[in-house]
Formats: C-alpha cells, structure tokens, sequence
C-alpha cells in the first residue's frame, strides 16, 4: 500500500480589538478606507476564502469554492465572535465549510478548537490553563455543534503541562512546529532516536505519552513547505504551491502524510489573492490521484500512530529561544527597528504578573461567601460570555449560586467574574510579539488590565492603579517621547477607561444631535429616560433629563441627571452626576431653560457649576465613533461652505483648466487642488447617495476626466463597490427587474472605464448564484418568463456575467 495525502492547515487570528469598556470595536484610522482592521482583514481574507475563484487559462471565473470546506483550519474564539456581529456571511460561510468537510473527509470536520484568547500557555498559571481549553472547547461546541477533534495552542506554545491538560479533556492532537519535537521512535522500540533541530519526520502522526498515563497525538507540520507558504512567494502560483506539496512525500514510506500549518491570513492578506492560489491548489490535487487531500482527524482515524515522541520543554513556532519571546530580550523581533531593544518584555510581564496574583487573592476571598469551587464557576462563565442576555445570565447565577441572591450579590459576582475574564486577556500572545510596548498590540492587552483593576477597586474600595503605575513605570519604552509605558498608558488609556457616569455624559452629549427612544442600547448598556427636555434656538441647542443606565455586562445601574449646552461649531459644554432628585431637576430645568431663551448663556454656566461643579463634559468624552459622526454633524455648514467656495471655483476655472489640458500644460495648484477637491467631494456624494444617479456620476467622471483631475482611487472604488453592492441586493431581491440589470451594467462598465478598481467581490457572489440557478432551470426546462423579457433578460445578464469577468456557460 502506498497511500500520500496532504493536509493544509490555516491559523486565522487576529487579537482581540475591542474597547474592554464597550465590548466593541472602535474606528481604527490606520485601516481606511474600512471602519478597522478586522473588518478590512476579513474584506482581503476571511471572506475570500469562503467564496473564493477558480480561473481559466484566460483569467476569467469559472468556479466559486469554499477553501474552508477543503482544508483543516481553526479560527480564533474571539475573533468567531466578532464574526458572528460584524461578518456574518463570513461566519455563516465557515460554519457551512465545517458541515461540508465532514461529508468530504469520512464524518471529520475540518475546523479545530483554538486555546481561547492566544496566550503563552506554558508561562499561564494551571487554573488559567485550564480555563482557556474549556472556553475554547465551550465556545467550539456553541457554534460547529460538536466536541473538537484537536486544539490548536497559540503560537504552538507547548509544554507537558499544556498537554496534560488537552488530554484531560479529550483532545485527541494538537500541532506543533518540528523544532519542538526531542526525540521520537517506533512504538514497542526501545531505543529512542534524536529529534531536535526538526529531523522529526512530519509526514505521520506521533503519540505522546504523558505522565498522568493520558496520551495525546502529535502531528509536526512541514516547515520547509510552510514557510514558502509563509515567506517564498508559494502563493504566487497555485500550480507551484501544489507541486511542492506532492515533492515533499518519500519514496520510501507506505503512508504519508504532507502536513503544511502557516497563518490564515496568508491566504489574502499578507498576499493579495493568495486564496485564490490556495483554491488551485486544492482543486489541482483533488483532481489528480496522485495524492488524496485529507484533514488531521480522518488521518488519524484511518491510520493510528505506529511512533512516539517526547517534546522539548517551553518551546514555540516562533522564537528561536523557546517561548522567551513572551518574557524576555530574547532577539526575536519583526525587524525594521535595528536600533530598537526589547527590555520591556520582561517588566510588561512582571506587571501583569502582579496583576493576577493581587486579583486571585480577591477573587478568592469574595468568592468563598458563595461557593467552595471559584475556578469551576469560572471555567463555566464562559456561558455567559457566550450569551448576554438576560434569562440566560439569570439561568447561570441562580445555577452556580442558587436563587436566593440579592441584586447587588449578582451585581457583585458579575464583576468578579469579569474581572478575571480580562485578567486573561491581558495575556493576549500579541502584547509580546511585536517590537515595542507602545504599539496598539500591547496597549491592548494594558487596557484589558486596566479593566481587570477598575473592577477590583469596584469590588474592593482598594486602589489597585497606583501600584500598577509604578509597575508601568519600570518599562521602557524605545520612543523617547514616552520614555516609559506609563507615558503611553496616561496617553492613550486613562482618557479611554469609563464608569458608568461618563457612559451618561456621551448620552447626554449625543442626545443632541440625535433622539433616542425612551429606551435604547448603547453598545453594552441599557438606557431608560426618565426626563428629557430639549430646546433649540438657531445654532444652539440645549437638553437637559435624567436617564437610568444599566450594564448589561455587570447589571450594575446609575441614575443621572444631565445638562448640556451646545453653542455651535465645537463649543459644547455639559454637566452629568448622579440623579440631583426630582426638585434640584426641576430648578435646574425651570432656570437654564429661561436663561437659554433669554440667551444668557453666562447663568446657564453658572447654574451648571452650581448643580455639577467640577463634573463637566465636552466632545472629548464622545466615543470614537460617535465623535467622528458627531464632529461631522456639527461641522456641516462649514463643510457646506468650503465645498461651495471649492465648487466655484471649479466653476469659474473649468474653461481655462480645459486649455491647460489642451495644450499640455501643468494647472498651477492653486486652480487644481480646490477643482480636484470639488470633483472628488462631488463624486464620493453621489456613491453616498441612496438615490444614486448614474447620470450624474457618469458626467463627473467625465468632467474629471476632461481637465485631469487626480481621483482619490482608494476612497472612490470603495464607495463604488458599496453602491455597487447595493444594486446588487437590490437585484438579487427583484431578479427579473431587467431595468435594474441593465443599469448596473452600465454602472460596471462605467467603473471599468475609469481609473477606480472596486473589487466586485460580492457582485460577482451575486451573478455566479443567478447564473447556477438559471442554468439548473435550464436543464430542467423549467419555465420562466423573466416578466415576459426572457430573451433581453438573459441577453443582459449574460453580458453582466461577462462584465464581471464570469466564464459564460
């Protein structure tokens, strides 16, 4: 028998962005033109590979293919999570892929667990060991319906311990790097042979023995081959990247398996259409029987481990020196900061460290008026993290600690719970990873502990933050304008931490410019207005209420009592406390509301110092998001105003920028920056348009085009590929509206013609479904009048088809 198979594994991860207080992530600028880099990062990959193409010889589509459904793959907790909310099609798309590979590989699903949130498992704690495979393993179970086959450890982070406790909840395998494998033999030899620097041979599964007397099977992925992958440019060529899969295998060995494992993002991210050379290659060595593609579990059911293997202690697939990359100045950095050190490593570590232990001592001793087992509970919250509402929150409290509780007990055990869960996120492998603790990656995983420690001095009166600052202020930084952490932390994370007044200070600020119902959701909090008074008298417009907020996180609750003035432009002044009571309300009300029709705005500040002293807000206390939207609200007429003194200028000189072109002249800038201003600003407020006008944009990109305006490419083919999407729902809604079809025809072409490059990519999702369908109603010879156009009908999504580079069938 002489079987060969191959298995491609992708790690899909991204950290944890979100605001810890809002659970939410915010805008992040460095992604433009998308909202963040999740939401870009799944736009270049996460999406691609659920519905990725398969070209002809002539570059054209010929087949749409779920790479997920073909490969082994797992794809972090928390980024699943945020999947679910922000990408759905995504999430729906792997969850199918899952369901599809176990028809394909005898019963075996293709995706694996993951550790939960990607932390170093040898340097956690055993109780934080534990926890991050049960999360892992809950969260798995709650979305792909099963218990997972194998578990993939952040970095491949491994150690006996680590295996030990994969075992005990039966994990069947994990993968890790060769380099991590001692030393290995035949099971029933006695002699064992040497493993280290990668002479372990990945092409077949392993199993551990540990000490407990559990097993676990390892599987070491290729690393010559993933690293081409990685770093080689494999994903230049489909056709390349398969044949050096299939000249991995012997000539020697009956079976085989060549086993690849690179990160996820490889496949279109970090290389642009690499999913589509990944999609080639899968097909290519499907359709060939040379070698059979296969998953790790359907080779470990069809041919048990016949070796053994010990592993090297503390050991990673990304650091030379084991796992010193998470804790120390080891060398391992990204490059590019030749100057650069990382002595933080170590300190960042030792603060977290401190920060634990001082939270375990906590957690502890308020959990044992409640229950003799604190770390089961908390290995079971994981419940609740995956589901917030209310019954099932109530269902886990009255469970674990029975029905008897009182609301501020609940409110209590909540935030003890949570602050564990940020205890572990703080660990988050990425903190370490990159070259300097300043960077978004590490101040993330310092604000999941600035969280951890405003709840514990919550829960505790105790001030936690001082100590942790001495902490900060023992690690370096490489960019002299911090010197330390505790720079960047005042900088970037202290202006960022909320309580529950300042969530009612951006109510009260928002509630400005927008009208919220009497109850409403804001990210993770619950509003109910008792009182709103609201006034507007030219540019300035004043509110003054009440408003009961809860957490939906720890159902903690506070009741405010708000005024806020806003004069204009960015002059914005407000007051938010606790609720002043219904008589100090009214007063307050009574009087700032005569002053603001008298327009004496000097009493309305001086009544705010009186009801709110020194607790006053501004913009600055916005949300990013709601700053940005806010900002240009209050902004408009004077966006209004710059964009008319632009347009007449673009007006008065569009004759003589004509001439400029005609005789090849350079436009000085001071007639060619307000015109391409104008045309730009013209064009991106037509792609906005809910009414879009093809007309109207078509004759813009002309008129750019007559006087060689530079477009701004990266925000036009945006906007084009949302309005282009939204024609497309529109006619995936009313697929025989023939006057739809042949507008967005024109509209593609239109695009085509220009110098914009949108990507199409759902449009072409689109269009391949309704050619499927109507070649299925075809060869049924089923009937369609397509509203009695059947031939233009078709005529027009034929060319639509063509237009959007789809092989004609």
């Amino acid at each position: 028998m002489n079987e060969k198979y191959i298995c491609i594994h992708g790690h899909f991860y991204q950290p944890p962005r979100e605001n810890p207080w809002l659970n939410k992530v915010e805008i992040q600028d460095s992604a433009y033109p998308y909202h963040d880099w999740n939401h870009r990062i799944n736009a270049e990959c996460y999406i691609r590979n659920a519905s990725s193409r398969i070209l002809d010889s002539e570059g054209k589509i010929v087949d749409i293919m779920n790479n997920y459904a073909w490969m082994s793959f797992n794809i972090g907790p928390t980024l699943l999570a945020w999947m679910e909310h922000e990408a759905p099609e995504t999430y729906e798309g792997i969850l199918q892929a899952d369901k599809e590979s176990q028809e394909r590989f005898s019963g075996h699903g293709a995706a694996l667990a993951q550790a939960y949130n990607h932390l170093i498992m040898p340097l956690a704690n055993q109780k934080d060991k534990e926890t991050q495979v049960i999360w892992g393993i809950e969260d798995f179970k709650s979305r792909f319906g099963r218990h997972p086959e194998g578990m993939w450890l952040g970095e491949t982070a491994a150690n006996t311990e680590t295996l030990e406790v994969l075992a005990e909840h039966d994990i069947k395998f994990t993968i890790l790097s060769p380099y991590q494998a001692k030393r290995m033999r035949k099971i029933g030899d006695k002699e064992w042979e040497d493993a280290t620097d990668a002479k372990v041979d990945p092409r077949r599964a392993y199993v551990c023995n540990l000490p407990s007397g559990k097993t676990i099977n390892l599987f070491f992925y290729d690393g010559p081959a993933s690293q081409g992958v990685a770093f080689e440019g494999l994903l230049d060529d489909g056709e390349r990247f398969a044949n050096r899969l299939k000249g991995q295998f012997s000539e020697t060995e009956n079976v085989q398996l060549v086993n690849i494992a690179t990160d996820g993002e490889s496949y279109g991210h970090h290389h642009k259409l690499g999913e589509m050379a990944l999609s080639y290659c899968l097909e290519h060595i499907e359709e060939n029987e040379d070698a059979k593609l296969t998953i790790y579990g359907e080779f470990l059911e069809k041919f048990p481990p016949q070796h053994e293997v010990e592993i090297i202690e503390d050991t990673s697939w990304s650091c030379y020196h084991g796992v010193e990359r998470w804790r120390s100045d080891c060398g391992c950095n990204t490059g590019g900061n030749g100057d650069w050190n990382q002595k933080w490593r170590g300190p960042l570590r030792d603060s977290f460290d401190w920060v634990r232990e001082e939270l375990i001592t906590l957690y502890e001793k308020e959990m044992k008026n409640y229950t003799e087992e604190p770390w089961n509970v908390r290995n079971r919250y994981v419940q609740v993290v995956l589901d917030r509402s209310k019954k099932n929150v109530e269902a886990f409290l009255e469970e674990q600690f029975g029905a008897e509780l009182k609301e501020e007990e609940k409110i209590k055990l909540l935030k003890l719970l949570e602050m564990q869960y940020h205890t572990m996120l703080m660990y988050t492998s990425c903190g370490w990873f990159f070259d300097e603790v300043t960077g978004i990656e590490s101040m993330q995983d310092i604000f999941y502990a600035t969280r951890a420690i405003q709840l514990a001095e919550e829960i505790s009166g105790r001030n936690y933050e001082a100590t942790f600052e001495k902490y900060l202020d023992k690690i370096p930084s490489n960019m002299p304008e911090f010197d330390s952490a505790l720079g960047a932390y005042n900088k970037y994370v202290k202006p960022m931490a909320l309580d529950m007044i300042r969530i009612g200070a951006h109510y009260a600020v928002s509630s400005l410019f927008e009208e919220f119902p009497e109850e409403v959701s804001l990210y993770n909090f619950s509003a109910t207005t008792k009182a709103n008074y609201f006034y507007e008298a030219g540019k300035q417009k004043l509110v003054i209420g009440r408003t009961e907020f809860r957490s939906d996180i720890t159902w903690e609750k506070v009741d405010i009592s708000y005024a806020v003035l806003h004069m204009g432009d960015h002059h914005l002044f407000g007051g938010v406390r606790e609720y002043i009571g219904t008589e100090a309300l009214e007063d307050l009300h009574k009087n700032v509301a005569e002053f603001f029709k008298k327009g004496n705005v000097y009493e309305i500040f001086n009544m705010m110092d009186t009801y709110f002293g020194n607790h006053n807000y501004s913009f600055w206390h916005l949300f990013r998001d709601e700053q940005q939207s806010i900002m240009e609200l209050v902004m408009e007429n004077t966006l209004k105003s710059a964009e008319g003194a632009m347009q007449q200028v673009y007006d008065n000189s569009y004759p003589l920028l004509q001439t400029f072109k005609e005789i090849h002249m350079k436009v000085p800038n001071r007639l060619k920056l307000p015109a391409e201003l104008a045309v730009n600003t013209k064009l991106v407020n037509e792609l906005k348009n809910d009414n879009f006008n093809l007309k109207n944009f078509k004759s813009l990109l002309n008129s750019a085009k007559s006087i060689g305006v530079n477009l701004d490419v990266v925000t036009l083919s945006f906007l084009g590929d949302i309005q282009l999407n939204s024609l497309m729902r529109k006619l995936k809604k009313n697929p025989d509206d023939i006057q739809l079809l042949n507008c967005i025809n024109e509209f593609v072409e239109t695009l085509d013609e220009s110098t914009l490059e949108p990507e199409k990519w759902e449009a072409q999702n689109v269009i391949f479904a309704m050619r499927e369908e109507e070649i299925e109603r075809i060869e049924k010879n089923a009937e369609k009048s397509h509203d009695g156009n059947g031939d233009k009908w078709m005529e027009s999504l034929n060319r639509l088809t063509e237009n959007l580079n789809l092989v004609n069938k």
